[in-house]
Order: C-alpha cells, then sequence, then structure tokens
C-alpha cells in the first residue's frame, strides 16, 4: 500500500527471534496482554526495557519476572516506590522522568518498541523511535492524533516500520494484506461498540455517574479510555489515526456501531466487497499479531464460536448525543492544528470528570469550545506540537 504511514511491513525484512522488546505502558492493561503473549512465547522474546509511569510497585514485580535490563519510571516518588518494593537479586538500570521513555524507543539493544502510553505522553517516544528506525507496535493513537505528519517523514527517512496494535487499525492491517492497491480502496469501516450509554439520549447522558462511565461492557481498559469509548471520543481518535496511517482523507472512513465487539473492523473494496477480521475481544490477539509478524502463534483467549454469538447487529452512530466523533472529523479536516487542540481539551475534560469536576456532557462542549476558539497554527516541528499541546491544556485547565 503505497500511502501507508511507514513502509508495508509484510515488505521489510523484520527483526529476528528472539526479538529484543521494549514496552512503554508496560503497567497498563496493553502492557499485561503483551507481557501474557512474551510469557507464553519465550523463545520468541527477550524483555529488555520496561517504563512503567508512576507505578513504581508493579513494574518492580513485572522486572522481578522477566528481569530486563533497563526499566524506567516518570518522577521521583515513583522511582522510590520502585526501590523499596524492588526484591534482591536484579537491579536493572532504572531511568527517570519523561525523557527516560525517550531513551528506551531509540535505544541500539532493542528491536520492537512497542508504544502503550496513555495520551499525548507517547508521541515524543514514538517519535524517537521512528526516528531510530525501529519496528514499532503502535498502541498509542494520540501520537499519530498530533503528529502523525512528523510520524510519517521520521519513517521515510529511517526506514522504521509500523505495526497497528489497536484492536479497529489491526483488523483493518489485516483486510488490506495482499489487497492494498491504492485504487482498490473504497472505504476503511471502524466498528464501535457505543460504550455503556449505547441508545440513551442527551438527557440521560446529562445524569452518569463516573463509575457508569467507567462500566465498558465488553472491554477491560484503563480509566481514560473507558471514558473516551464511553464518549465515543476513542472512535474519533481512531478516525484520526486511520487518516495518518492509511493515507486516507476522512471521507474515506467510516465507523458503525456494532455493540457484540466480534467484528473489528472492515474494508470495503471498490467491486463492493467488505473483508472483515472477527475475533474474540481480547487485545493478547492483535498484540501478538504485531509483536510476532510476520507469524501467528497461539494465545490463551477463548476461541471464537458464532454459533454462541448467534447474533451481529449494526446500527450508525448517534453524533447528535454522543458529539464527539464529529468533532474529530471536523477537527481533522481544520488542519493539522487542530487534533492537537481536540486531544488535549479531551485529556484535560475527561481528568476533570473522572475527578467530579464536571459532568459527562461537559466533556464535549469544552472540546467544541475549544476548537472554536483555536486559529490554526503552524506545528511542522515536534517543538511546536508539543508547545500548542502545552498551551491548550494551560488554557483550559485556567478556564475550567
Amino acid at each position: 500500500m503505497k500511502t501507508y504511514i511507514s513502509s508495508w511491513p509484510a515488505s521489510v525484512e523484520c527483526p529476528p527471534f528472539p526479538r529484543r522488546l521494549a514496552i512503554l505502558g508496560a503497567t497498563g492493561s496493553i502492557g499485561d496482554s503483551a507481557l501474557k503473549v512474551a510469557a507464553k512465547h519465550p523463545e520468541r522474546f527477550t524483555v529488555t526495557a520496561l517504563a512503567g509511569g508512576r507505578n513504581g510497585k508493579k513494574l518492580a514485580a513485572l522486572c522481578a519476572r522477566f528481569r530486563p535490563a533497563y526499566a524506567a519510571v516518570l518522577d521521583e516518588t515513583a522511582r522510590k516506590e520502585f526501590l523499596d518494593h524492588l526484591p534482591t537479586g536484579h537491579a536493572p538500570e532504572l531511568l527517570v522522568g519523561p525523557e527516560a521513555y525517550v531513551r528506551l524507543a531509540a535505544m541500539d539493544e532493542v528491536d520492537l518498541v512497542l508504544s502503550s502510553i496513555v495520551g499525548a505522553a507517547g508521541f515524543e517516544p514514538t517519535l524517537a523511535a521512528a526516528e531510530a528506525g525501529k519496528m514499532i507496535g503502535l498502541a498509542n493513537k494520540e501520537s499519530l492524533v498530533l503528529g502523525g505528519h512528523l510520524i510519517r517523514a521520521a519513517c521515510k527517512a529511517s526506514g522504521a516500520v509500523i505495526l497497528p496494535v489497536d484492536s479497529e487499525h489491526n483488523a483493518l492491517f489485516q483486510g488490506l494484506a495482499g489487497h492494498g492497491a491504492d485504487h482498490e480502496i473504497k472505504r476503511l469501516i471502524l466498528t464501535a461498540s457505543g460504550g455503556p450509554f449505547r441508545g440513551h439520549d442527551r438527557a440521560f447522558l446529562e445524569t452518569v455517574t463516573r463509575d457508569q462511565a467507567l462500566a465498558h461492557p465488553n472491554w477491560s481498559m484503563g480509566a481514560k479510555i473507558s471514558i473516551d469509548s464511553a464518549t465515543l471520543m476513542n472512535k474519533g481518535l481512531e478516525l484520526i489515526e486511520a487518516c495518518h496511517l492509511y493515507g486516507l482523507p476522512p471521507e474515506m472512513v467510516g465507523v458503525v456501531v456494532h455493540p457484540q465487539s466480534i467484528v473489528h473492523s472492515l474494508v470495503e473494496y471498490v467491486d463492493g466487497s467488505q473483508l472483515a477480521h472477527l475475533g474474540t475481544p481480547d487485545m493478547q490477539v492483535p498484540i501478538a499479531h504485531c509483536l510476532c509478524f510476520p507469524e501467528r502463534v497461539t494465545v490463551d483467549v477463548p476461541r471464537l464460536d458464532l454459533a454462541s454469538v448467534g447474533t451481529l447487529t449494526f446500527e450508525e452512530p448517534d453524533l447528535d448525543a454522543f458529539p464527539c466523533l464529529r468533532l474529530a472529523r471536523e477537527a481533522f479536516d481544520a488542519g493539522p492544528s487542530h487534533p492537537i487542540v481536540l486531544n488535549a481539551v479531551n485529556e484535560i475534560a475527561v481528568e476533570a470528570f473522572l475527578g467530579e469536576r464536571i459532568g459527562f456532557t461537559d466533556i464535549p462542549t469544552m472540546i467544541e469550545a475549544g476548537l472554536d476558539r483555536h486559529a490554526p497554527v503552524d506545528v511542522s516541528t515536534p517543538e511546536a506540537v508539543l508547545a500548542l499541546d502545552h498551551e491548550v491544556r494551560r488554557e483550559t485547565e485556567a478556564r475550567l
């Protein structure tokens, strides 16, 4: 596929096994699933580096089990917690601060970087991995929302290869395999579960609580992604990610609500046919596909039994009740700086909702107001991207 963000992975020589693995976001749900895959296939991986954000205790336990040469945390509090809980007998080199993630992503001792940090914090490490020519398992959609144009340029310059980990984009990737000539594609179709509030109107959404919004019916995810799923912002960010990954305009990326979460996405071709990827909703499946690409391996998830599932249903998203999907599409159309604003305001708004400072429907209201205030600016450098991100966060916090 000529418009793919990097060299098409099937066309390049992949790192041999055992692959030296760095997991950025090792203590989150994606990290948990990735380490399950690594533990099941120890002959295929050397866990070289684990980064654990602010969860020093859990990171220490992971290091004791997988014995990486390097570990990283975000601050001194997490460093102390990590050292307090690290058992004797293994002492990885410990790096501290956001710059530690950048260093791990680019180090020579790593073949494959799994970028699974939540939010805009994943942009700099993902860009560093791309500039260093790594194979990247990308689970951080915000990297492309903020700077997809920069990551594309970095991949072209360095030869880095990106494999999409998000279940929807991994499904699209597999649906394009062997059929990826640009002129053959009619559109890409992302599926959305609809979250916990599918079918409810805006009046109901004004009453929902934090705990209700965190209760996703199908997936086990972190708090931020769960709220994004409830507002459909997660699907909006994935729409922008798809445009960057596959080099397509937003009018060629559709979204359909599929509450069973069995069909993970579809590729429609010009002859009217659609190729769908089906599977049990468990992130071990797309993670294993990326970590072991181009080979497939066994994973410990229930087999899909379509007879037991019985019925698969599909419906159009309700953009009146859930305007975040519309806002994401409009932001991408408006220019490269608008998605940065969209993401920054959303992250602040979600944090405020989780802290019970605002209501659920205030999230899209804040995002739309932030986009309305924004005048396009040049974001052709990483510094400009980060400066705008920080500026919007400060302004949004002040308005709160």
